[in-house]
């Protein structure tokens, strides 16, 4: 297992609702990689409440988009966009339950299209919640450029 660092924290005016850590609003989401996944625990608070007691599906799409991102960052080693994402809504998240536990690796490359999956767990270990997402990557040149992404090995702690 590998802590992954957030190369982007060093750029001013960094505020990534699902990663930055000072987003006083955010999701305030770290990763690591585990083998051919990257896994991110995530501890829900009551703001991001659906129903009573309940994780709003919405975050959980975007808690969804944000690992599936990472995982195009470390895996295909650039940046891209979401052009596609399916979820689907297995069993509700309890919002006092403790940590959740998302999942994501790299199902396949088409051309400059990676298809990324994602599972969501409960903190009892219950698939709650999955998604099929498929990112538009730039060439690394570009995303460099124009993404500001760094250089691959600045996602890992030294």
């Amino acid at each position: 297992m590998k802590r992954l660092k957030n190369p982007f924290t060093r750029l001013e005016g960094y505020n990534c609702f699902g990663c930055s850590p000072d987003n006083p609003l955010g999701l305030h989401l770290t990763f690591v990689e585990e083998a051919d996944e990257i896994v991110s625990q995530w501890n829900p608070d009551l703001n991001f409440q659906g129903y009573f007691n309940m994780l709003h599906g919405g975050i959980q799409a975007t808690l969804m988009d944000e690992i599936a991102s990472w995982t195009v960052y470390v895996k295909v080693q650039t940046s891209g966009f979401t052009s596609k994402a399916e979820f689907r809504y297995l069993k509700p998240v309890g919002m006092d339950e403790g940590p959740i536990t998302l999942r994501s690796k790299l199902h396949g490359m088409r051309r400059n299209l990676a298809d990324i999956e994602v599972n969501l767990f409960n903190s009892n270990n219950v698939l709650c919640a999955k998604g099929l997402l498929t990112f538009f990557t730039f060439p690394v040149d570009k995303s460099k450029e124009t993404m500001y992404y760094p250089e691959h090995e600045d996602f890992y702690e030294k």
